[in-house]
């Protein structure tokens, strides 16, 4: 089982895990940040985030899906800031 809180272990120091949120989505992204999770700019973070979340059901959104990120793809399309944490926690 996953432990409650984000990030790993490098050289004895917690890193949080990077997320990169759609923007529009602010409560998502303040439950996050809450919660330990590094938000990051959608545009600006796409590189090098552990996983994606966009407000539309549309997975193929300009372009970026698991694949092409390497990262998850989650979508907030009628689910509460709770609702995704949990699908994060799951998920990565």
């Amino acid at each position: 089982m996953k432990a409650a809180s984000p990030g790993s272990c490098q050289g004895g120091f917690k890193v949080a895990e990077r997320i990169a949120v759609e923007p529009g989505l602010d409560n998502v992204k303040e439950h996050l940040s809450r919660h330990g999770y590094q938000v990051v700019d959608f545009r600006d973070g796409l590189h090098d985030a552990q996983a994606v979340v966009i407000s539309g059901g549309d997975r193929d959104f300009l372009g970026f899906t698991e694949p092409h990120t390497g990262a998850p793809v989650i979508s907030a399309r009628g689910r509460s800031p709770e609702e995704i944490l949990e699908d994060l926690r799951q998920r990565l």
